[in-house]
């Protein structure tokens, strides 16, 4: 004979039992999101690798010139959520291909040299794997609604490593003015650069705190938030104008 649970005899008993079986539900509930929410993997950081370059061709020797941007240029965030006290097991990610802009390129006998570059991204049409974050980022946030465009500005004029030219990854810092969410910054940024071809690759990242470009870590329902630092990455792609 399978004997039933017994019943709480009294009503505090019975409170604590039903407190008891809410807290199991929530917790199941905290799991059940934590997997349908979070992702279990994102895209990787751009990178260079000497796969992705190569020794440049005779017609890419000089780099004088105007560059703009082609396509399969990509741009776009990575930050860490959190699922209330439970961290995601891996980085949100929203990129986009809409990106415009270009460079001015000056060679001399010695050098190469970036003397302008501007280029801009439209963040608000960042996507991720999940269409909820994307539709809060427009009003929380990057509030894209209002500022649906990322800027970058070259200030200070960059020189080309002459391992630009032999096939190798170089690693140079841009330094500019970045403006997001309407409020504008000069950063240094690192910048891996390459040949491939005819195409010249630059892919990069900055992370900073949501604050110093006046915005607030978006938060979904209380329950979903992202921690307090934000980054921003790019794989451009240029060729002749």
């Amino acid at each position: 004979m399978v004997r039933l649970p017994a019943r709480p005899k009294t009503k505090r008993g019975a409170m604590l039992a039903l407190g008891a079986s809410l807290a199991a539900l929530v917790l199941v509930g905290f799991i059940v999101v934590y997997f349908v929410v979070f992702p279990t993997s994102s895209p990787k950081p751009f990178k260079l690798t000497p796969s992705t370059v190569a020794t440049a061709s005779s017609s890419t020797t000089s780099l004088g010139g105007r560059w703009q941007v082609a396509g399969g240029s990509q741009a776009g965030y990575r930050v860490r959520e959190k699922l209330a006290f439970l961290p995601a097991q891996s980085d949100a990610v929203g990129r986009t291909s809409e990106i415009t802009g270009g460079a001015t390129i000056t060679d001399s006998s010695h050098a190469s040299t970036v003397t302008a570059a501007t280029f801009n991204v439209a963040v608000n049409t960042l996507k991720s794997d999940r269409s909820l974050r994307d539709e809060k980022l427009h009003s929380v946030g990057l509030e894209s609604d209002t500022y649906p465009t990322a800027t970058f500005a070259l200030s200070t004029p960059l020189t080309l490593p002459a391992s630009v030219f032999a096939g190798h990854v170089a690693h140079v810092s841009a330094t500019g003015v970045i403006e997001i969410h309407g409020v504008s910054r000069r950063e240094s940024v690192p910048v891996e650069m390459g040949l491939s071809g005819s195409t010249l690759q630059a892919a990069g990242s900055l992370t900073f705190p949501w604050s110093e470009f006046n915005m607030t870590a978006p938060s979904i329902g209380g329950f979903v938030n992202v921690t307090e630092r934000a980054t921003l990455e790019f794989d451009l792609l240029l060729r002749r104008a």
